[in-house]
């Protein structure tokens, strides 16, 4: 067969756009790929829910490709490894409640099968902010990740969705858009972020299940984000609190869409 490279273009631009514009419209709207956007993603999708989401890195997965230390190998608790066990990803016991697995496969197998449940997935796109209709967030602002590395003064595009979840991690980027550009308070005891603490694996994998709720009026947090919002401790290389966190967010938000 005699190759076309114009064809093969065309095959990207079309493909590339149809995607975009069926992805305008959406019920979840998840900013940030990690484990616990994946998670909540991927069981959101699973309930028959329109999914898309927007990460800002050329790779899907967060810090979990790192491991601990570039240790290419990550722990959960006897909770997360259910979840993991629902991807389909191997674990070993290491000691009574540590369990370990492979970083590369436990991304690759939870990207996979989150894309097989229908979640539409943009990576190199940044969020840079959101639409708000009678103080309640009903859409994001985006747009691709070079023009905000770049500086270039390039308008975004708009797409809308009846909730978002904000799991960009310690960062808590749309938390900060939310304090920063409307003048509204999210539903924190300051009604800004508070910022996370230093490390403190059992208070944060605790405190991530508290904290993975609605922050603003259609907005949820969840994984890291959800600690750094409400001012709990960092956990470093477990987890568990993470992939729950993400779990906890869809059903709060499938209880919301019922």
């Amino acid at each position: 067969m005699k190759l076309d490279d114009i064809k093969i273009s065309k095959a990207i631009i079309e493909r590339f756009s149809a995607k975009l514009l069926d992805s305008l419209d959406c019920d979840v709207a998840v900013v940030g790929g990690g484990p616990a956007g994946l998670t909540a993603a991927y069981q959101l999708a699973k309930n028959k829910k329109k999914v898309v989401l927007f990460e800002r890195k050329l790779s899907i997965g967060g810090g979990m490709w790192g491991g601990g230390i570039m240790f290419n190998e990550i722990v959960v608790q006897s909770e997360g490894k259910k979840i993991l066990d629902e991807f389909g990803v191997k674990t070993t016991l290491f000691e009574e409640g540590y369990f370990c697995a492979d970083s590369i496969e436990t991304v690759t197998t939870i990207c996979s099968k989150t894309v097989k449940a229908g979640v539409r997935i943009f990576n190199l796109f940044s969020v840079e902010d959101v639409m708000l209709t009678e103080e309640k967030v009903t859409g994001l602002v985006i747009n691709w990740s070079t023009v905000e590395l770049a500086k270039l003064h390039v308008d975004p595009i708009t797409i809308r969705s009846k909730y978002v979840i904000d799991a960009t991690g310690h960062a808590a980027e749309i938390a900060r858009i939310i304090q920063n550009k409307s003048g509204c308070k999210l539903k924190t005891p300051t009604g800004n972020v508070i910022g996370e603490k230093p490390m403190h694996a059992e208070i944060g994998e605790q405190m991530i299940m508290e904290n993975t709720k609605e922050i603003f009026p259609g907005v949820f947090a969840a994984g890291m984000c959800a600690n750094a919002v409400f001012g709990a401790p960092r956990m470093g290389p477990i987890f568990g609190g993470m992939l729950m966190s993400g779990e906890k967010a869809a059903s709060l938000i499938l209880e919301k869409l019922k």
